[in-house]
């Protein structure tokens, strides 16, 4: 089969790294232990190695291709060895193990992404970070990746690789006898990822394709016009966007040129309390989650002293622009955005939640093809060779046009298991942008909305103080809806 491009928007992702600041999608899904199923790191990483030598995507890297300069496809690694991206490592703090490894740069020559085992305490619970770089997969087709490897959407392996342990920072293979056959519960059982048919691959071909016919040319001229108007519109709205005052200082980093101390902390909400404030104040679910993250920063920058006063960050909250069953087009990243400014200096929390309503209301009615959040639908407008160019310039002044990523990733709700361990938690992890100190990434799951939370260290060194913000935050909307201990109901 013919190599596969990768589209203009995965282009753009893959050329959007830079030191410090890799295009990195991340996941913790956190196992809990079956006493009468012992398990240990070595052994599930084995399990995970055997599932991802048989998911033909996982073998795939990206490459130069000589037709189309500055283009890029998917190509077999001929040098593909699973044991290079499986890991068991063995810390007792598992938040800065995560925040250690997602730090950590990608070899760009092979297939990228890498799957760690964490394991901490005899009796604690087992994770596991499954780490993509961006143009890989979006939020969507990320999940569909780390299906593969649980029970439920794995293919039966015949045999199992040793995995590599991580002691320390250096790997090393690690003898393990392989694992005993795993437990199938009752429930979804996924395919494992698709081989989906993709562009055509030009890379290989011997000679140029045939010219196009000049009556499709003329044919296609009045939605080669639309595309350039909406690209237009996109890009005057960023210009004007990019004008407005920033957000808090406190928001910021330093620009670096070299890898940067990364911090990573979790939280989980009951999203029934979420469903209560929704049904007392109207909006949606997101609009509630929303709030509670715009109350959270509130009650974070209080903490360390900072006025929260001021201009509210600016929030790029990402959307997916396929159905969750795939759309036609193959399988990269299909996304949009939405930009809205948080509420942070609105001390009354059910004003914090209308504020984040009438926003979305906003955005949602112009669309997500329109605005300066839509800004990543102009890489479709781009030739190949000038992403190469651009990408520097657009990793640099991406805080210019927003202060924070607030991103919400689809989950299956089933019951999900590694090796019959149930899985607990997970909670997602969003790229850090250069310039920019926060990355906020939610998922629910099994009746819980997880939050992960990404991190510059010199900025956010207290990212554990924000995440226990957020539980006070949704505290404070359900008492002012009535539903918490004290406080009045009323209506926003």
């Amino acid at each position: 089969m013919a190599d596969e491009l990768l589209s203009p928007l995965d282009l753009a992702f893959w050329n959007l790294d830079s030191p410090g600041h890799p295009m990195y999608l991340g996941a913790v899904a956190v196992f809990e232990r079956d006493p009468e199923h012992p398990v240990d790191a070595e052994g599930l990483a084995a399990l995970i190695t055997a599932r991802a030598e048989n998911a033909p995507r996982m073998r795939q890297r990206v490459r130069d291709v000589w037709y189309g300069v500055g283009g890029a496809a998917w190509a077999p690694d001929e040098h593909f060895d699973v044991r290079r991206h499986v890991h068991a490592v063995r810390r007792a703090d598992t938040s800065a193990a995560v925040a250690e490894l997602m730090s950590r740069p990608m070899d760009r020559e092979h297939p990228p992404w890498e799957v760690y085992v964490i394991e901490g305490a005899p009796d604690a619970p087992v994770s596991v970070l499954v780490k993509l770089h961006h143009a890989l997969a979006d939020g969507l087709r990320a999940v569909e990746f780390g299906a593969v490897l649980l029970d439920q959407g794995a293919r039966p392996a015949p045999t199992t690789a040793p995995a590599q342990r991580v002691e320390g920072g250096n790997a090393r293979p690690a003898a393990v006898p392989a694992p005993p056959a795993p437990r199938q519960p009752a429930g979804l059982h996924l395919p494992a990822l698709p081989g989906l048919p993709g562009l055509p691959g030009l890379a290989g071909l011997p000679g140029l394709p045939a010219l196009p016919d000049p009556r499709q040319v003329v044919a296609s001229l009045p939605s080669r016009m639309r595309e350039a108007g909406r690209a237009l519109g996109i890009g005057s709205a960023v210009l004007r966007a990019s004008l407005d005052p920033g957000g808090p200082a406190a928001l910021g980093a330093a620009p670096r040129h070299g890898g940067a101390p990364r911090r990573f902390a979790g939280a989980s909400l009951d999203v029934d309390d979420m469903h209560r404030v929704r049904k007392t104040s109207g909006g949606t679910v997101n609009d509630v989650v929303m709030a509670v993250v715009a109350g959270a920063l509130r009650r974070w920058m209080e903490s360390r002293g900072d006025d929260p006063d001021g201009p509210g960050p600016r929030a790029l909250i990402p959307v997916a622009r396929r159905r969750r069953k795939g759309v036609r087009g193959g399988r990269g990243n299909r996304i949009s955005g939405y930009l809205l400014r948080l509420p942070v200096g609105e001390a009354d929390p059910l004003a914090r939640l209308r504020g984040v309503r009438e926003g979305m209301d906003r955005n949602k009615a112009a669309g997500p093809d329109t605005g300066p959040g839509a800004v990543a639908l102009l890489a479709d407008s781009v030739p190949p060779l000038a992403h190469r160019f651009a990408a520097p310039l657009l990793a640099a002044s991406a805080r210019l046009l927003f202060d924070v990523l607030v991103t919400n990733v689809p989950m299956l709700d089933v019951p999900l298991t590694l090796d019959g361990c149930r899985m607990t938690e997970l909670h997602p992890i969003a790229p850090l942008a250069r310039g920019q100190s926060l990355a906020v990434a939610i998922s629910t799951y099994r009746g819980r909305v997880h939050i992960g939370l990404f991190a510059d260290a010199t900025a956010v060194p207290d990212a554990d103080a924000l995440a226990a913000a957020l539980h006070g935050s949704l505290a404070e909307l359900l008492a002012a809806c009535g539903e918490g201990e004290d406080g009045p109901r009323r209506q926003p």
